[in-house]
């Protein structure tokens, strides 16, 4: 682990226990478990399977202790396995419930290892899973109580989990999408021709699901389930490498269906493709008694790598599909791959990073946009806000954080929060009352609620004080922005509205010559119904501290071009937000009435 990792962590971990002082969660379950040998495989490392089944009762007893029911563990979210476990050290798990909707609520768990001798912590794995409660005798579903987070934390996990229940429900036609529009390469076919026969790796297991193998609802333990799938997925890896294995990741899994005592477990694993320092196994579980159909309960995508000496992974052999299932197998472990790569490309990416915008393409919509939405619902969710500016009741906060600025500009208007949401999502218009957007023209609409545009704006210069001033129009080069505008309605009651925007590059929209390209981080609006059919408009922008001299004045009082901007939005939203709005309000994008301030703040590249 580098130092920088642990630098990161320690200071997450510092500020979760600050967050968290004096509060505590009724939904939070902790499990410490010492590792003993009977836990661990041949190398003397804790077996993943155990640590699966340990996490998943200790998120299962969370979800019941906010329910009060029984429940099941419906999915489980990507698991991306960073360190492995010794004998002899302890594993402590945190489990506690995010967000409850109608049915089903989120679980996150925090695996960390504890060495007792030498003092150290480190994390081994962070995932989300998905529960849902037992319906009633009559069938029908039970409806779930709100969960009221606390700490800030639990308030910015509470505002994510929507947008990942948002991405979980995609999540199974992305990899076909991503075949469909042909974005996926192929493999070279004289190295797979000499590969080892996908055939010889395929393994298959049965086993009978006794009461120790069931929960306290007479049912099969889902973490038992996952540590039977990952034995033969290890076995299936292990034939083709001819060496021991070590699971790294097990993508998105769903359960589809309920086992009990007496059911036998058909276990199906192969490889489906190998890459250089990995491979995928496919995994399948199906339920069936001695009489009737075999019922399918769970599919799972497992990673795997082969580690040397000095734990780099190896080269790996690889592998040739039997025709069609085969095939249809290897096209999808690649596609899989190309997703988990772009994912961790957007989602693991620092903040301060340059260039800030991110490649767009096919393949990577789901996570970047997921990324753009989250990125700002965490930083609506930071707590230590200062104000620094009010004017009319037109607010100017700001928040630092080590090498970023954070500004947030809010006021009430009188229009209903849905309608301030149709208008500000009409960008087309934006050019009517907004100075500073000369231009604003839509590349390209994704779906209904994603769209990348084009926006042209004034540049800024410095004045003879060397202080930064908007140039009139028609002076000095003018600056543009290639921005994706991400819109969601609330998922449920208390959540804002939202429009997300950063920046994102295109290779059919290059740098244009006569233009300064600038890049926006993260910005954008939430907007909250309020009493009376009155909106909570708050306009929030992150910015490193290279742009600290564009909004200085503002901050310190000495101007107040964010009080006259929010003054011209409010305006235009009170003029256009009594009669009815129709259409397709994402028609034309997404984008912030202050957000001129989004881009007189970012007017030189950072």
């Amino acid at each position: 682990m580098t130092s920088q990792v642990l630098e990161d962590l320690k200071e997450e971990d510092e500020e979760e226990e600050e967050d968290e002082e004096g509060c505590v969660n009724p939904t939070e379950v902790k499990m410490s478990q010492i590792v003993m040998p009977c836990h661990c495989n041949h190398r003397q490392e804790l077996s993943v399977g155990q640590l699966l089944k340990w996490m998943d009762s200790t998120a299962c007893l969370s979800a019941e202790r906010h329910d009060g029911s029984l429940c099941v563990t419906a999915s489980m979210d990507d698991i991306h396995f960073e360190h492995t476990i010794s004998v002899g050290q302890v594993v402590n798990i945190r489990a506690k419930v995010n967000r409850a909707f109608n049915t089903s609520m989120e679980v996150g768990i925090h695996v960390s290892c504890e060495d007792l001798f030498s003092d150290r912590h480190w994390r081994v794995c962070h995932s989300y899973a998905t529960f849902v409660t037992q319906r009633t005798n009559t069938g029908q579903k039970v409806k779930l109580r709100p969960v009221a987070p606390q700490t800030q934390r639990e308030h910015v996990e509470y505002s994510v989990a929507a947008e990942r229940r948002r991405v979980r429900m995609l999540h199974s036609d992305i990899v076909k999408e991503l075949l469909s529009s042909g974005s996926v390469e192929q493999a070279d076919s004289s190295a797979v021709c000499s590969g080892m026969a996908a055939e010889k790796t395929r393994v298959e297991s049965v086993e009978l699901v006794l009461p120790p193998h069931a929960n306290h609802q007479v049912n099969t333990f889902g973490g038992q389930i996952m540590a039977w799938m990952v034995n033969v997925a290890t076995i299936a890896a292990s034939r083709l490498c001819q060496a021991h294995p070590t699971l790294r990741a097990i993508d998105m899994f769903t359960f589809r269906g309920p086992s009990q005592v007496g059911d036998r477990l058909l276990l199906r694993a192969i490889v489906n493709n190998a890459f250089k320092n990995s491979l995928e196994v496919g995994v399948r579980a199906e339920a069936y008694q001695e009489e009737g159909p075999n019922r399918h309960i769970n599919s799972a995508f497992m990673t795997f790598e082969v580690l040397d000496d000095s734990g780099k992974p190896c080269t790996l052999p690889r592998i040739r599909p039997e025709p069609l299932e085969g095939e249809r197998r290897f096209q999808e472990a690649t596609a899989r791959k190309k997703i988990r790569l772009d994912r961790k490309y957007i989602i693991s990416r620092k903040q301060s990073e340059v260039p800030l915008s991110v490649p767009w393409d096919l393949r990577n919509q789901v996570y970047l946009s997921y990324n753009n939405v989250s990125a700002l619902k965490m930083l609506a969710a930071r707590k230590n806000w200062r104000l620094s500016t009010e004017k009319d009741k037109v607010r100017l906060y700001t928040l630092e954080q080590k090498s970023t600025l954070s500004f947030r500009v809010e006021a009430e208007v009188d229009v209903p929060a849905h309608r301030a949401f149709c208008l500000l999502a009409e960008l087309s218009n934006r050019t009517s009352w907004d100075m500073h957007y000369k231009k604003c023209e839509l590349i390209l609409g994704v779906d209904d609620d994603d769209f990348i545009y084009r926006v042209v704006t004034p540049s800024v210069r410095q004045a003879a004080g060397g202080s930064p001033t908007s140039t009139n129009p028609g002076e000095g080069v003018l600056q543009d922005f290639i921005l994706l505008a991400s819109r969601r309605k609330p998922c449920g009651p208390g959540d804002p509205y939202v429009i997300a925007l950063r920046s994102v590059s295109l290779a059919t929209h290059p740098p244009f010559e006569g233009y300064n390209r600038g890049e926006v981080l993260c910005a954008g609006f939430t907007i909250l119904e309020t009493n009376n059919n009155m909106s909570l408009i708050s306009y929030y922008n992150q910015a490193s501290p290279e742009v600290l001299p564009y909004i200085s004045t503002d901050i310190a009082g000495l101007s107040s071009s964010f009080y006259h901007t929010f003054c011209s939005c409010s305006q235009y939203l009170s003029r256009k937000g009594q009669p009815e709005v129709t259409g397709n309000y994402g028609a034309a994008n997404t984008n912030s009435p202050t957000y001129l301030l989004s881009e007189v703040v970012h007017s030189t590249p950072l």
